[in-house]
C-alpha cells in the first residue's frame, strides 16, 4: 500500500521499500504486460477463492480495467463469460478479447433478469447500483463475487440473498506470482486497454488524460 494509504511519498525521485516487495520479471514479458501485474493479481484471486471449474458460465458487471481482466482470466479458465457494460468502446476492447458483452442502460436490469441467470456474477462496477443489479441476475444457489471499493453505503434488499441462498464472497487483492505466470503464460495479454502512452517529461498531461471518460489504462515511458 505504498503511496496508497498513510505512506505518502510513491511520486517521489527516490523511494525505499521491503525488498521483498520486488518481484522479478521473467524476461518474455513485455513492460507494457508487466504494468498490469497488480490488477491481474486481483483479478486471478478469485482463482484461488473459488474452483472456476464447477462454473460453465459468469457474468462479469462492469468494463473497466479490473472488470476486463477478471473477464480475461475467468475466458481463459474455459468458462463462457458474459461482461456487462456502459460503454460501447470499452465493450468493443472486450469483444476483441473473445468475451461475450451486453450494454446496460438505465431501466434495463428487469429485462436483462428475464433473459438470463448465472451461477457466478462479480461486481467490479465500482457503483453501488452495480450490487443491486448483481443480485437480480445472480442464480439461485450461485455465488456472487464482490470486487467493487467505494465510498458510502450501498442500498440492497436482502431478502433476495435469503430466498435464493446466495453465496456471497468479499475478493480483494492477490500475489503477484499467479499474476506473472498468467502473463508469461501468454493465457492473458493485457496489452490492448493502454489508451496511450505519454513520455515522462508529460506526467502532468498523463494524468489529466488518464481522467477523461472511457480511457483506460496510461502509461508513462521514459
Amino acid at each position: 500500500m505504498l503511496g496508497i494509504v498513510a505512506q505518502d511519498g510513491a511520486f517521489a525521485e527516490y523511494l525505499a521499500l521491503p525488498l521483498e516487495n520486488l518481484h522479478p520479471v521473467p524476461d518474455s514479458v513485455a513492460n507494457e504486460q508487466a504494468v498490469f501485474t497488480e490488477a491481474l493479481a486481483a483479478a486471478s484471486e478469485i482463482l484461488a477463492q473459488l474452483d472456476i471449474r464447477k462454473f460453465a458460465n459468469a457474468a462479469v458487471l462492469g468494463d473497466g480495467k479490473l472488470a476486463q481482466l477478471i473477464g480475461r482470466v475467468l475466458g481463459a479458465g474455459g468458462t463462457r463469460v458474459v461482461l456487462f457494460g456502459k460503454y460501447a468502446n470499452k465493450l468493443a476492447l472486450a469483444r476483441r478479447a473473445g468475451i461475450e458483452t451486453r450494454r446496460v442502460r438505465s431501466g434495463d436490469a428487469g429485462s436483462t433478469r428475464a433473459h438470463e441467470n448465472f451461477p457466478l456474477v462479480v461486481e467490479a462496477t465500482g457503483s453501488p447500483a452495480g450490487l443491486t443489479f448483481a443480485l437480480q441476475i445472480t442464480e439461485p444457489c450461485g455465488t456472487l463475487v464482490l470486487k467493487s471499493t467505494f465510498h458510502g453505503a450501498a442500498p440492497v434488499e436482502t431478502w433476495p440473498i435469503v430466498v435464493n441462498e446466495i453465496n456471497i464472497l468479499g475478493s480483494r487483492c492477490g500475489p503477484f506470482e499467479r499474476a506473472l505466470a498468467l502473463l508469461r503464460s501468454g493465457a492473458v495479454d493485457p496489452r490492448s486497454l493502454i489508451s496511450r502512452t505519454f513520455p515522462l517529461a508529460d506526467a502532468k498531461a498523463a494524468i489529466q488524460f488518464a481522467q477523461k471518460p472511457g480511457v483506460m489504462k496510461v502509461l508513462l515511458k521514459p
